[in-house]
């Protein structure tokens, strides 16, 4: 299995990094192709910008989805988006490690979803009719493929729970499980979130970072999340709302999006209360 790290922490010498390092060992151990790309080491470029669409000819008004789709049409994007294209093609399996910095993801991997997500690569993919509105939402590019998310917070866990003050972890992922990651088409797995991370000691390192190498020893067994797909006939064409009679009482407004019928995990079943 060839898997890729799009890793985004300043520090290698992190909690962040050794966590990367114990994973990385470990799918290598196991016989698998692992790429990594990070972010900070490398100095990635977070901002679209004029920059990144060098046939736009001068004075020409800035349309980023056009700018986007033209360039990826005519393979001109830079060459360090080109580049990450190109992963994401050659991996089975996609994993973002990142720190939660203030409810999201840091800037500068937003930058990579940004700039790697080209129109006609990552969104603007297959037929857009009042049958079909293209293929996303368990389709596209990446269908076929695997992804996962690696996360540190510095909160509790019961921070984090259902009616914990900081919201839902499950519902503060949502964004990028369902929008960055499912969107594209891939299958996405449940996260592996380490709570308390800035009070980690040194005695209790070994167990968390033997919790993750046991969640690398089964990406290719793991359920995903059984999020609905778009073309799977629960949402109305074009409205792109689930069809009525799917909803449920109790159940949060993303945790609709979820195929209870596929779920065999209860913590995804998102209940509001």
């Amino acid at each position: 299995m060839n898997v890729l790290f799009v890793f985004a922490h300043p520090d290698p010498h992190s909690l962040n990094g050794a966590l990367r390092d114990s994973a990385v060992e470990d799918l290598k151990a196991q016989g698998h192709s692992v790429r990594i790309t990070d972010l900070y080491a490398e100095g990635w470029k977070a901002v679209v910008d004029r920059a990144d669409f060098p046939q736009l000819a001068p004075g020409t008004r800035l349309r980023v989805p056009q700018a986007s789709r033209d360039a990826f049409q005519e393979k001109a994007l830079t060459p360090d988006v080109q580049a990450e294209q190109e992963k994401l093609l050659w991996a089975d399996t996609v994993i973002l490690q990142f720190p939660l910095w203030w409810f999201a993801m840091p800037a500068i991997l937003k930058g990579w979803v940004d700039r790697v997500y080209a129109y006609g690569f990552g969104y603007g993919v297959g037929e857009h009719s009042d049958r079909r509105w293209g293929d996303r939402y368990g389709e596209g590019t990446m269908a076929g493929k695997r992804a996962m998310l690696i996360v540190t917070a510095g909160g509790w866990e019961s921070h984090y729970c259902r009616r914990g003050v900081n919201g839902f972890m499950e519902d503060l992922l949502f964004p990028i499980h369902h929008g960055i990651l499912f969107y594209p088409g891939f299958e996405v797995l449940p996260p592996f979130v380490l709570y308390e991370a800035d009070r980690l000691s040194e005695e209790n390192y070994p167990a968390a970072a033997e919790a993750l190498r046991s969640r690398m020893r089964t990406l290719e067994t793991t359920q995903p999340i059984p999020y609905r797909r778009q073309n799977g006939g629960d949402y109305d064409i074009p409205r792109m709302e689930l069809r009525a009679e799917l909803d449920r009482p109790g159940i949060s407004p993303f945790g609709l999006h979820l195929n209870e019928s596929e779920s065999r995990d209860g913590s995804m079943s998102n209940r509001a209360d």
